[in-house]
């Protein structure tokens, strides 16, 4: 790999304290008592099985952040639920505008940008409909596009143990970055 072919800027962590608080309400008698201390009790609830549950407190540890991703990986982070895209780039918008030479990572064959860099000049002369469709569908998946997003530790968890030895190297990136989370190691890994 060339260098990185991601970006995460911007990020906020949210309610983390308070959602630890709150895993142990169910065993308390007194919520007054609970503490944000990671006990066993937090890591063995947050380690538990996907359908049990038990880890439902990482829904309440926000994450927000701006991702900079390929057009093939964007694809893939669709699939999970809960992931929230609050605002993006768009290529349906902006296309023609974008520098192009900036806007794919290294994978993407030279001879193809080029190409592609032709039919926006011809698109942005003509105006013609057909002309932007062309352009439109011709980008190819190395194409970088930048989301502002939301997520939650639950959600992580489950990416994390499903990408982190992923083909595109994106989603390796990607877990490693979850790696740096405050608790991850107790609480997504």
């Amino acid at each position: 790999m060339k260098g990185k072919i991601m970006k995460i800027e911007n990020l906020k962590v949210y309610d983390l304290e308070e959602s630890i608080r709150a895993s142990k309400y169910p065993m308390a008698v007194d919520t007054d008592k609970c503490n944000s201390d990671i006990t066993d009790r937090v890591k063995s609830l947050a380690k538990s099985p996907k359908g049990e549950a038990h880890d439902q407190f990482l829904s309440g540890i926000r994450v927000a952040f701006d991702l900079t991703f390929t057009n093939k990986a964007w694809v893939e982070l669709e699939r999970y639920r809960f992931i929230t895209f609050v605002s993006s780039q768009s290529t349906m918008h902006r296309i023609s505008k974008f520098d192009l030479s900036k806007q794919y990572n290294e994978y993407v064959d030279k001879r193809i940008i080029d190409i592609i860099e032709e039919l926006k000049n011809t698109y942005n002369k003509t105006q013609d409909k057909e002309d932007y469709l062309k352009l439109l569908y011709s980008n190819p998946a190395g194409f970088e596009l930048t989301a502002r997003l939301t997520t939650n530790y639950r959600c992580l968890k489950g990416v994390y143990s499903q990408r982190r030895n992923h083909r595109l190297p994106e989603w390796r990136e990607f877990c490693k970055w979850i790696e740096t989370l405050p608790y991850a190691k107790e609480l997504i890994i």
